[in-house]
């Protein structure tokens, strides 16, 4: 069974999830604010990491354009300080373990690598307004690229 994105135009999935720092974050609480959610693999792998870096490196772009960035993957919140304290990342890194959020969002599917399937995470963005519904989703990321495409759109909604 193919996983399904949320449309655009629709309410985004609220969660609560912990994050790093060893608070929690939850996105109704963003509101009027907008959000970039990104959903990523795993913490410490050369796209991941890369995409993190991005991310962080336009962290005050996204805050003048009223936008905080959210990572999501299944890694833990411990896992997450580790990747954070290593890279020097500013972003908010949540921790899906239970993968509640990431079926929720549909990202959650079948892969496969040299023949073998296995279930993972796609890597997707979703841009939520301050309305609370998705403004934008990029399917099927591509990093290079990827955080500056991102922010424009941001600054455009």
């Amino acid at each position: 069974m193919a996983a399904t994105l949320p449309d655009t135009g629709s309410n985004a999935p609220d969660f609560t999830l912990p994050r790093d720092g060893g608070s929690s974050i939850t996105l109704s609480s963003l509101r009027p604010g907008k959000v970039v959610l990104y959903f990523y693999p795993k913490d410490d792998t050369p796209g991941c990491t890369l995409e993190a870096q991005d991310f962080s490196a336009r962290l005050d772009a996204f805050a003048a354009a009223g936008t905080t960035v959210i990572g999501i993957s299944k890694d833990s919140a411990a896992k997450h300080d580790k990747f954070c304290k290593k890279h020097g990342l500013s972003i908010i890194l949540a921790s899906d373990e239970q993968g509640h959020t990431c079926e929720d969002y549909g990202v959650w599917v079948e892969k496969s690598m040299y023949g073998k399937t296995y279930m993972g995470i796609e890597r997707t963005t979703f841009l939520i307004g301050g309305d609370g519904r998705i403004a934008r989703v990029w399917p099927k990321v591509s990093v290079k690229g990827h955080a500056d495409e991102v922010l424009a759109a941001a600054e455009a909604l």
